[in-house]
């Protein structure tokens, strides 16, 4: 039988709608700053998806673009500006910077108060304390996807595949709140279908297109994909779909799956800001 297909759009949408109902009894609605400096194209894609989604939502987009070769004493400076005026809830650096900008410089420059994105040091060391504020968009968008679907957490055999500081690492803090027992793999994991294959739930956060096939998943097991890949003018995900969700119990496709929860949990981050 295959597996149920988790669609993420349609939980985000719900998400969004949710919101948007609450926001519009405020007289005064709440701000999002979104910083892009440079036009990386899928930067700009990602800002663009940002905005009509804050548009749906009642949010007020404050987004701002700055040229290529801003320095990074003037990136800095408008972090600042952004920090203290009231009208902005919620500020997010669109990574990757340009290579003359230190990105940890930037996002610690933040009011914590106003990480919406949840990567300054204070929100990753209150998710590591499991006193959780601002979580980082994409692990809370898994987590959320779980809890929408009904999916035990508690005492499963969760493996991540992939620690980067974005998705990998936080979404195994999330899941260690939640009191499953995580495991981490990466590039120099030795057998990573041993590892897979013990897994409840497999979140897969590479970005290697198709890196997970049927053998190396658990008959039954969740399977979040959270890759994004141009394969041939398709978005394909780290994991091989077609292959997999004949075996596994709940999949998500790639697009429609993680991206739209990413977004929503965005949004919902600064309506939590605002409230503060």
């Amino acid at each position: 039988m295959a597996a149920k297909i988790i669609d993420g759009k349609a939980i985000a949408d719900k998400i969004i709608e949710g919101l948007k109902e609450k926001i519009d009894g405020l007289d005064k609605k709440p701000g999002l700053a979104v910083v892009l400096v440079g036009d990386n194209p899928a930067s700009s894609v990602y800002v663009n998806i940002k905005s009509i989604a804050c548009e749906k939502a009642g949010i007020r987009d404050m987004k701002q673009h700055l040229p290529e070769n801003t320095s990074e004493e003037e990136v800095l400076g408008l972090i600042e500006e952004l920090n203290n005026d009231s009208d902005v809830d919620g500020i997010l650096v669109q990574l990757p910077l340009p290579k003359h900008i230190d990105e940890h410089k930037i996002i610690e420059a933040i009011n914590p108060l106003k990480d919406v994105d949840g990567f300054h040091f204070t929100s990753i060391g209150n998710l590591f304390i499991n006193r959780e504020k601002f979580v980082p968009c994409t692990p809370k968008g898994i987590i959320r996807l779980l809890e929408e679907e009904g999916i035990e957490i508690e005492g499963k055999h969760a493996v991540v595949v992939g620690r980067s500081n974005i998705v990998g690492k936080p979404v195994a803090m999330l899941l260690m709140n939640r009191n499953a027992t995580v495991t981490v793999c990466h590039s120099k994991t030795k057998d990573l279908g041993e590892e897979t294959r013990k897994a409840d739930i497999l979140i897969a956060a590479v970005g290697k297109p198709k890196l997970i096939t049927a053998d190396m998943v658990k008959q039954g097991a969740v399977v979040v994909d959270v890759g994004i890949n141009k394969v041939d003018d398709r978005l394909i995900g780290d994991v091989d779909f077609d292959d997999v969700k004949e075996k596994a119990g709940y999949i998500t496709p790639v697009p429609k799956g993680v991206g739209p929860m990413t977004v929503a949990m965005l949004l919902e981050n600064t309506f939590e800001a605002y409230n503060k």
